[in-house]
């Protein structure tokens, strides 16, 4: 048995069963990173040491009674989370050297569950990005594909996912930067509902729009994650304080009585034939499993991308403007200057799609053009939350494509930046909403390339996106089958 390739909640039958160790688990998804990560560049850091200490000291709470749900269990971080001691870079080179003084919240919360935190995984440039071709450091392999993208912003951690790399991963979404790489890359990503997790020590993007949640092997693994992770917390004003089910109950049998909606502005011209056709199964087999499936309308979705390409880049231009060489991270140590300093400072510190995001939204900032621009599109923004708002009165979810098509190739798109962005064009409406979303694999193209479902459900119901998700898991196989590197 290769111990690299378990899920959370196999791993951890196992090791309740003292069957296997946590040293013996991390020492073999070290194995499983040193034969495969030079084919796919999942990782940015590695902390070996770290983690294997942190292995030990899990096996040592096992052998006195005491085993949660993450106990010993190897987990891959989104490089764009705080880990104290361990380097943070967000794929940039302004941040190459940067060593956080503490762990966010959520990397707080798995290490209270005594999880153990193998590496940071590779992303585009501080989130901005569909591709993962856009860090600083590296471009990361899809495992199924080695030639092609495995989606972004988190692509490495869902690369590492697939790749059984780690046995599960944390990472981020802004505008899809979890659902679209793990629709990608075959694996089940969850963004939760904005406010449902801390953003407390996330290297922010975008405000309004970021969240942390998981991406892991199956359903079940989701929502072990999510009970870790979920909750309140006062260091994060935008934290809603709300309490937490437990999702692992959510993992019950049967649709029966559930309403799923399909949005008829999401099957329109344009989305890829196989990609179609592995969503009209889908939807088939969700309603052969109990719900009622009908079309819903979701008027405002053709101006999503247009309104998200106003409001992140804009709040990207006011974040990313604490990179200027002066309190932490990159400093140019040429310049005669103060303002010599600032420029080349963030010329050489930040690649092409930050400079181009922060132009744009300082644009739309700018006097004279901040009611055309960021506030109109904060208008829109309110009749995208309007839509959905109106969807959800006659659904529970709604079933809808991740992404257009599915993996395209490495280098594909790079000069051609609005053909990068209208790949998230079914996952930035949820986004501006806010509500939360599941991609579950769901098929595969004629070429072996993974396809996934997207369920979105009203805000803080991501009980029954578990729900409808892990009763098409259940009827499927899709999530079993792994890449052959």
């Amino acid at each position: 048995m290769d111990l690299y390739g378990l899920t959370i909640h196999a791993a951890h039958e196992l090791l309740k069963r003292g069957e296997i160790s946590a040293v013996a688990l991390t020492a073999a998804v070290f194995e499983r990173i040193e034969e495969v990560e030079e084919k796919v560049s999942a990782y940015l850091t590695l902390a070996r040491d770290r983690a294997m200490a942190e292995a030990e000291a899990a096996d040592a709470l096992i052998g006195q009674g005491e085993l949660g749900p993450l106990t010993g269990i190897p987990l891959a971080i989104k490089d764009i989370l705080c880990t104290e001691g361990t380097r943070t870079t967000c794929g940039s080179k302004i941040l190459e050297d940067f060593i956080p003084p503490y762990d966010s919240t959520v990397v707080k919360k798995l290490r209270s569950a005594h999880a153990v935190v193998v590496g940071k995984t590779n992303l585009d440039e501080f989130g901005m990005g569909s591709s993962t071709e856009h860090s600083a450091f590296a471009s990361t392999h899809n495992p199924w594909d080695l030639t092609r993208i495995p989606g972004g912003s988190s692509g490495g951690s869902a690369a590492a996912v697939a790749a059984d790399e780690c046995i599960g991963a944390i990472g981020s979404d802004t505008g899809g930067s979890i659902r679209q790489p793990a629709s990608h890359c075959g694996v089940v990503g969850l963004k939760p509902t904005y406010g449902r997790v801390s953003r407390f020590g996330l290297v922010a993007f975008a405000s309004s729009l970021d969240q942390v949640g998981p991406i892991t092997k199956d359903v079940t693994d989701c929502a072990l994650l999510m009970n870790e992770i979920a909750g309140y917390d006062a260091m994060d004003s935008t934290s809603v304080p709300r309490p937490v089910p437990d999702f692992t109950k959510a993992l019950e049998s049967g649709l029966h009585g559930l309403v799923a909606g399909i949005p008829k502005e999401y099957y329109v011209e344009g989305l890829d034939g196989e990609v179609s056709q592995a969503l009209d199964d889908a939807i088939k087999l969700i309603g052969e499993l109990g719900a009622t499936c009908r079309e819903v309308s979701l008027p405002h979705t053709p101006y999503a991308v247009a309104t998200y390409y106003l409001v992140a880049p804009a709040e990207a231009s006011s974040n990313l403007a604490r990179y200027d060489g002066v309190r932490y991270g990159l400093r140019d140590a040429t310049s005669a200057n103060l303002m010599e300093m600032y420029r080349n400072t963030r010329s050489r510190g930040f690649g092409p799609e930050v400079q181009r995001r922060i132009i744009i939204g300082t644009y739309a900032l700018s006097a004279g053009y901040y009611e055309a621009y960021y506030g109109k599109a904060s208008q829109v923004r309110t009749l995208v939350m309007e839509d959905f708002k109106q969807a959800f009165q006659t659904c529970d979810v709604l079933l809808a494509p991740v992404a257009p098509t599915p993996a395209f190739k490495l280098g594909e798109k790079l000069d051609d930046p609005l053909s990068m962005y209208l790949s998230d064009i079914f996952t930035l409406p949820p986004s501006l909403a806010g509500v939360p979303g599941l991609s579950v694999p769901c098929g595969f193209s004629r070429e072996g390339l993974p396809i996934g479902l997207q369920i979105l459900g009203k805000h803080f119901d991501e009980e029954k996106l578990i729900r409808v998700g892990y009763n098409f898991e259940q009827a499927t196989d899709y999530h079993k089958r792994r890449p052959e590197l």
